[in-house]
């Protein structure tokens, strides 16, 4: 066996590929900008070819003597494999190669408790890591073969390491468990204040490295960290955007997305992704200069669809048009409806387009006026006070006295069937007069 050093940034990385991947290049550049995001050195590449995956080591056998090879030359400590590998062929690949080995899931996971920095996001990251965790503890050590015992009151066919390890770390993550449910009440709490105010909510979202914390920034000067890195952003921030035709909205900034997130850390990241979830609108930011920007659309759609959020209406923004040549610009289709904005978050060129469609699709038309209810109407007016559509009111013995601020959009789903709503119904649709 080997000493299974924990520390070391000194890498190979391994990138397999199919017969009939057209992205393996993209995918092995961004494997390596991962790589570069987490802090390590890459000493080689080394491309694999996977049409049939080994059960030992998922590559081949020849491959991963190549592997072993250019670990020696190296003198790398730490090999990389752009996949997501099964314990079994992990720990193989580790007595093989005699260094530690890091597959796709557990180097993000390793990103995300380095760019972690609220409560609730290391939290998140701690359950998703102690969940990989779980699914490696094998008998691929000595130590952990061991029982307890020896000493007097301890023999006996007693605890192994193994059982012990597993033991201890079901108790972490159910205390972690706990622990974030508390948190997440908290953020339900804050969503839903929101929600009563009738803010319209928007989310940003899009393939990591976009420009969605730099967009955020000059919306709402928010000061989102920055940089061209791999998951800069990882905590979810909240601000407020004025100046909006529909009023006042907030915008969350959200964790970038990326091929093949792992399953533990899309489950743990509740609180980031329900800000996506939760939305009136999504701004889904492309990066404009990207060739394959299409592709990596799908991805992040086919994540939205995973946690929930498929359905929740989107504008699509092109970033970086200072990298193109191509002007700020609204897309509409033949309906007008608004299908595209083009712009440049770091020179500002186009910001006010987006500003203008914002407010378009967020508001529609906004309906301020004075409306009477009867006393009978309790349950309308309570939900007019509770969905923040009342700005000013007085009640008497005729009942209350109005008055209404609101997007048609807040008002039109409280009208449900309430016997009393006809007020409020010719105030959203006015009735035809001759």
């Amino acid at each position: 066996m080997f000493d299974r050093q924990k520390k070391g940034d000194r890498a190979v990385i391994v990138l397999p590929h199919s017969r009939g991947e057209g992205d393996a290049v993209r995918r092995g550049q961004e494997f390596a900008e991962l790589v570069r995001s987490a802090g390590a050195e890459i000493l080689g590449s080394i491309p694999a070819r996977v049409e049939a995956p080994n059960p030992r080591f998922y590559i081949g056998t020849g491959k991963a003597d190549e592997v072993a090879e250019a670990v020696r030359a190296t003198e790398a400590d730490l090999v990389l494999v752009d996949h997501v590998l099964s314990p079994v062929q992990e720990r193989n690949l580790e007595k093989h190669l005699s260094v530690r080995v890091v597959d796709r899931a557990g180097l993000i996971l390793d990103i995300f408790a380095q760019r972690a920095r609220s409560h609730e996001g290391k939290l998140e990251v701690e359950l998703a890591q102690l969940k990989h965790l779980a699914t490696r503890l094998v008998r691929g050590w000595t130590h952990l073969d061991s029982q307890r015992g020896g000493a007097i009151g301890n023999r006996g066919p007693g605890e192994t390491q193994l059982e012990t390890d597993r033991r201890l770390l079901g108790e972490r993550v159910k205390m972690l468990t706990k622990r974030l449910e508390k948190v997440q009440t908290q953020r339900t709490q804050q969503r839903r204040a929101r929600m009563r105010n009738t803010v319209p909510r928007v989310a940003l979202v899009g393939y990591t490295n976009a420009g969605k914390s730099t967009l955020f920034n000059v919306l709402t000067t928010g000061g989102v960290y920055v940089a061209d890195q791999l998951f800069a952003t990882l905590d979810p921030t909240v601000r407020k955007i004025d100046g909006l035709a529909c009023g006042p909205a907030v915008v969350a900034d959200t964790v970038g997305f990326i091929r093949e997130l792992p399953h533990d850390l899309v489950a743990a990241f509740r609180a980031t992704l329900a800000e996506a979830r939760d939305a009136d609108l999504l701004i889904h930011v492309s990066d404009a200069a990207d060739e394959e920007r299409e592709l990596l659309r799908k991805v992040v759609n086919k994540v939205l669809e995973e946690i929930g959020a498929g359905d929740v209406p989107q504008l699509s923004v092109m970033n970086k048009i200072d990298l193109v040549d191509t002007a700020a610009r609204i897309d509409r289709g033949d309906g007008g409806e608004i299908r595209q904005v083009w712009l440049s978050a770091a020179t500002g060129e186009g910001l006010n387009l987006l500003r203008d469609a914002l407010g378009e699709l967020l508001g529609g038309e906004r309906i301020q006026a004075g409306l009477e209810l009867p006393l009978e109407a309790g349950r309308l007016h309570a939900r007019l006070k509770a969905a923040g559509a009342v700005s000013v009111e007085d009640i008497d013995e005729h009942g209350w006295h109005l008055t209404i601020d609101a997007p048609r959009s807040v008002l039109a789903p409280l009208l449900g069937d309430d016997a009393h709503a006809r007020p409020l119904r010719d105030l959203i649709d006015p009735p035809l007069v001759d």
